[in-house]
Protein backbone atom coordinates (compact mmCIF):
# COMPACT_ATOMS: atom_id res chain seq x y z
CA UNK A 1 0.00 0.00 0.00
CA UNK A 2 1.36 3.38 -0.99
CA UNK A 3 1.04 5.33 2.28
CA UNK A 4 2.83 8.41 0.96
CA UNK A 5 0.41 8.68 -1.96
CA UNK A 6 -2.57 8.35 0.39
CA UNK A 7 -1.13 11.11 2.58
CA UNK A 8 -0.76 13.40 -0.44
CA UNK A 9 -4.34 12.68 -1.52
CA UNK A 10 -5.75 13.39 1.95
CA UNK A 11 -3.79 16.63 2.10
CA UNK A 12 -5.36 17.62 -1.23
CA UNK A 13 -8.82 16.76 0.07
CA UNK A 14 -8.26 18.97 3.11
CA UNK A 15 -7.23 21.85 0.86
CA UNK A 16 -10.19 21.19 -1.48
CA UNK A 17 -12.72 21.43 1.36
CA UNK A 18 -11.20 24.71 2.53
CA UNK A 19 -9.06 23.48 5.43
CA UNK A 20 -5.51 24.46 6.21
CA UNK A 21 -3.50 21.20 6.25
CA UNK A 22 -0.86 22.93 8.39
CA UNK A 23 -3.33 23.69 11.18
CA UNK A 24 -2.19 22.12 14.46
CA UNK A 25 -5.18 19.82 14.88
CA UNK A 26 -4.92 18.29 11.42
CA UNK A 27 -1.27 18.51 10.44
CA UNK A 28 -0.89 14.77 11.20
CA UNK A 29 -4.30 13.81 9.74
CA UNK A 30 -2.96 12.68 6.34
CA UNK A 31 -0.56 10.23 8.01
CA UNK A 32 -3.28 8.98 10.38
CA UNK A 33 -5.70 8.45 7.49
CA UNK A 34 -3.03 6.58 5.51
CA UNK A 35 -2.40 4.22 8.44
CA UNK A 36 -6.15 3.80 8.90
CA UNK A 37 -6.61 2.79 5.25
CA UNK A 38 -3.73 0.34 5.58
CA UNK A 39 -5.61 -1.29 8.45
CA UNK A 40 -9.19 -1.20 7.14
CA UNK A 41 -8.16 -2.42 3.67
CA UNK A 42 -5.76 -5.13 4.89
CA UNK A 43 -8.02 -7.77 3.33
CA UNK A 44 -6.77 -6.71 -0.10
CA UNK A 45 -3.52 -8.51 0.73
CA UNK A 46 -5.18 -11.63 2.15
CA UNK A 47 -6.28 -14.79 0.34
CA UNK A 48 -9.40 -15.82 2.30
CA UNK A 49 -9.30 -19.30 0.79
CA UNK A 50 -5.97 -20.04 2.46
CA UNK A 51 -7.67 -19.53 5.81
CA UNK A 52 -9.74 -22.64 5.11
CA UNK A 53 -6.85 -24.89 4.08
CA UNK A 54 -6.40 -26.46 7.52
CA UNK A 55 -9.35 -28.86 7.76
CA UNK A 56 -10.14 -31.88 9.86
CA UNK A 57 -11.65 -35.13 8.62
CA UNK A 58 -14.94 -35.66 10.39
CA UNK A 59 -18.06 -37.66 9.52
CA UNK A 60 -20.34 -35.08 11.13
CA UNK A 61 -23.28 -34.55 8.77
CA UNK A 62 -25.44 -31.97 10.53
CA UNK A 63 -25.37 -28.20 10.29
CA UNK A 64 -22.46 -26.26 11.75
CA UNK A 65 -23.50 -22.72 12.67
CA UNK A 66 -21.49 -19.73 13.85
CA UNK A 67 -23.52 -16.62 14.64
CA UNK A 68 -23.04 -13.04 15.76
CA UNK A 69 -19.65 -12.57 14.10
CA UNK A 70 -19.02 -8.82 14.24
CA UNK A 71 -17.53 -7.20 11.15
CA UNK A 72 -16.60 -3.77 9.84
CA UNK A 73 -16.27 -2.90 6.19
CA UNK A 74 -16.08 0.12 3.92
CA UNK A 75 -18.72 0.97 1.33
CA UNK A 76 -16.95 1.21 -2.00
CA UNK A 77 -19.43 3.81 -3.23
CA UNK A 78 -18.75 6.46 -0.56
CA UNK A 79 -15.72 5.09 1.34
CA UNK A 80 -17.80 5.21 4.50
CA UNK A 81 -18.00 2.40 7.04
CA UNK A 82 -20.68 -0.19 7.42
CA UNK A 83 -20.75 -2.62 10.29
CA UNK A 84 -22.81 -5.47 11.51
CA UNK A 85 -22.80 -9.14 12.26
CA UNK A 86 -22.51 -12.26 10.16
CA UNK A 87 -24.00 -15.71 10.63
CA UNK A 88 -22.60 -18.72 8.78
CA UNK A 89 -23.94 -22.25 8.47
CA UNK A 90 -22.48 -25.13 6.51
CA UNK A 91 -23.32 -28.77 5.99
CA UNK A 92 -20.01 -30.70 6.01
CA UNK A 93 -19.18 -33.44 3.53
CA UNK A 94 -16.36 -35.12 5.42
CA UNK A 95 -14.30 -32.16 6.57
CA UNK A 96 -14.73 -29.39 9.07
CA UNK A 97 -12.72 -26.29 9.90
CA UNK A 98 -11.84 -24.54 13.16
CA UNK A 99 -14.56 -21.99 13.83
CA UNK A 100 -12.12 -19.10 14.21
CA UNK A 101 -11.30 -19.61 10.52
CA UNK A 102 -14.90 -18.75 9.61
CA UNK A 103 -14.63 -15.44 11.45
CA UNK A 104 -11.27 -14.77 9.78
CA UNK A 105 -12.84 -15.34 6.35
CA UNK A 106 -15.50 -12.74 7.16
CA UNK A 107 -12.79 -10.25 8.13
CA UNK A 108 -10.61 -10.99 5.10
CA UNK A 109 -13.43 -10.15 2.71
CA UNK A 110 -14.83 -7.29 4.82
CA UNK A 111 -11.48 -5.48 4.99
CA UNK A 112 -11.72 -4.30 1.39
CA UNK A 113 -13.78 -1.67 -0.37
CA UNK A 114 -17.05 -3.61 -0.55
CA UNK A 115 -20.76 -3.82 -1.09
CA UNK A 116 -22.68 -5.99 1.33
CA UNK A 117 -24.24 -8.12 -1.40
CA UNK A 118 -20.84 -9.16 -2.79
CA UNK A 119 -19.40 -9.65 0.69
CA UNK A 120 -22.21 -12.10 1.51
CA UNK A 121 -21.70 -14.09 -1.69
CA UNK A 122 -17.91 -14.17 -1.39
CA UNK A 123 -18.11 -15.67 2.09
CA UNK A 124 -20.61 -18.33 1.02
CA UNK A 125 -18.76 -19.23 -2.17
CA UNK A 126 -15.32 -19.66 -0.58
CA UNK A 127 -16.72 -21.86 2.21
CA UNK A 128 -18.65 -24.00 -0.29
CA UNK A 129 -15.58 -24.33 -2.51
CA UNK A 130 -12.81 -24.88 0.02
CA UNK A 131 -14.74 -27.15 2.38
CA UNK A 132 -16.58 -28.94 -0.43
CA UNK A 133 -19.64 -28.40 1.77
CA UNK A 134 -22.96 -30.00 0.87
CA UNK A 135 -24.59 -26.69 1.67
CA UNK A 136 -23.77 -23.21 2.92
CA UNK A 137 -25.83 -20.28 4.15
CA UNK A 138 -24.57 -16.84 5.07
CA UNK A 139 -26.65 -14.03 6.55
CA UNK A 140 -25.28 -10.51 7.05
CA UNK A 141 -27.02 -7.68 8.92
CA UNK A 142 -25.36 -4.28 8.75
CA UNK A 143 -25.84 -0.58 9.34
CA UNK A 144 -24.41 1.61 6.59
CA UNK A 145 -23.15 5.04 7.62
CA UNK A 146 -23.49 6.18 4.01
CA UNK A 147 -27.25 5.90 4.62
CA UNK A 148 -27.47 6.86 8.27
CA UNK A 149 -25.05 9.84 8.43
CA UNK A 150 -25.46 11.40 4.99
CA UNK A 151 -27.88 11.38 2.09
CA UNK A 152 -31.26 10.12 3.26
CA UNK A 153 -30.10 10.02 6.93
CA UNK A 154 -32.23 7.10 8.09
CA UNK A 155 -30.64 6.09 11.39
CA UNK A 156 -31.63 2.64 12.57
CA UNK A 157 -31.92 1.17 9.07
CA UNK A 158 -30.47 -2.33 8.86
CA UNK A 159 -29.65 -4.08 5.60
CA UNK A 160 -29.94 -7.87 5.53
CA UNK A 161 -28.42 -10.03 2.81
CA UNK A 162 -28.23 -13.78 2.41
CA UNK A 163 -26.36 -16.22 0.21
CA UNK A 164 -27.54 -19.82 0.22
CA UNK A 165 -25.78 -22.61 -1.64
CA UNK A 166 -26.21 -26.34 -2.26
CA UNK A 167 -28.54 -28.40 -0.10
CA UNK A 168 -29.21 -25.41 2.16
CA UNK A 169 -30.93 -23.87 -0.85
CA UNK A 170 -32.36 -26.86 -2.71
CA UNK A 171 -33.82 -28.90 0.16
CA UNK A 172 -36.82 -27.03 1.64
CA UNK A 173 -36.48 -28.69 5.07
CA UNK A 174 -32.75 -27.94 5.32
CA UNK A 175 -33.35 -24.38 4.11
CA UNK A 176 -36.04 -23.87 6.74
CA UNK A 177 -33.84 -25.28 9.49
CA UNK A 178 -30.79 -23.25 8.52
CA UNK A 179 -32.71 -19.99 8.25
CA UNK A 180 -34.32 -20.62 11.63
CA UNK A 181 -30.90 -21.20 13.20
CA UNK A 182 -29.30 -18.19 11.50
CA UNK A 183 -32.09 -15.77 12.37
CA UNK A 184 -32.53 -17.11 15.89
Amino acid sequence: MDLQRIEQAVREILIAVGENPEREGIVETPARVARMYQEVFSGLKTDPGELLDATFTETYDELVVLKDIPFNSTCEHHLMPFEGKAAIAYLPSGKIVGISKLARVVDAFAQRPQVQERLTSQIADIIAERLDAKGVAVLLEAVHSCMTCRGIKKAGSVMITSAIRGKCRSDPRTRSEVMSLLRG
